[in-house]
């Protein structure tokens, strides 16, 4: 998109420093372990990834991911019991992690609106019927 909606219509602010940072929460229902927990997560970037972030110096991007999918009682009497996918099943689940951040990060672009912040920089909303003519251009929309 950046080829083809021109800057000069819609300028960015000067930034302080390059890039910025993300915070992704992964939350599902699926048994899985703490371990199992954390590899989702680092899946996110694999998201961030397919919509042109790559992370930078300064970025503080936090991956954190939470699974509820085993209840455990605060005051258990007995020996308890764990249910966990299998590490050789996750492969379809870091698939719906990277569709799913790559998905999230487009709709909150889509849905941003215009807004002047810290000393007064304004960033524009995506020009949404620019991205339109572009994906009719392009994917004969």
């Amino acid at each position: 998109m950046g080829r083809e909606i021109s800057l000069k219509d819609y300028p960015l602010p000067k930034l302080v420093q390059p890039g910025g940072s993300i915070i992704v929460i992964i939350a599902t229902d699926a048994p899985f372990l703490p371990i199992q927990c954390k590899r989702l997560a680092q899946r996110a970037t694999v998201g961030l990834a397919r919509v042109g972030g790559y992370g930078h110096n300064y970025s503080g991007d936090i991956f954190l991911a939470f699974s509820n999918g085993n209840h455990i009682p605060a005051q258990a009497e007995e020996i308890g019991c764990l249910r966990m996918i299998t590490h050789q099943e996750m492969n379809p689940f870091f698939t719906a992690v990277a569709e799913a951040t790559e998905e999230a990060i487009l709709n909150a672009l889509c849905a941003a609106e215009t807004m002047t912040g810290f000393e007064n920089r304004t960033v524009q909303a995506l020009p949404l019927d620019e991205v339109l003519r572009v994906l009719r251009t392009y994917h004969r929309l």
